[in-house]
């Protein structure tokens, strides 16, 4: 919850440089934040799990 009140805060923020409104920035900035949460993770465990497919083939080159 506290979250995404500063994530829609800052959103608000960059928003209002323009000098128009700050919703739609508030909407942005939540959705970042809740896409960001869900994909991080993954994004963490596919990165590492590529990384260790990479090192396993350049051990099994380098043996040979």
């Amino acid at each position: 919850m506290i979250g995404k009140a500063i994530a829609a805060y800052i959103g608000n923020r960059i928003d209002r440089r323009d000098g128009k409104g700050g919703t739609l920035g508030a909407l942005a900035g939540m959705a970042a934040f809740g896409l960001g949460k869900r994909a991080l993770p993954a994004a963490i465990v596919l990165g590492a799990a590529a990384y260790g497919a990479r090192a396993l083939q350049k051990r099994r080159g380098s043996a040979r």
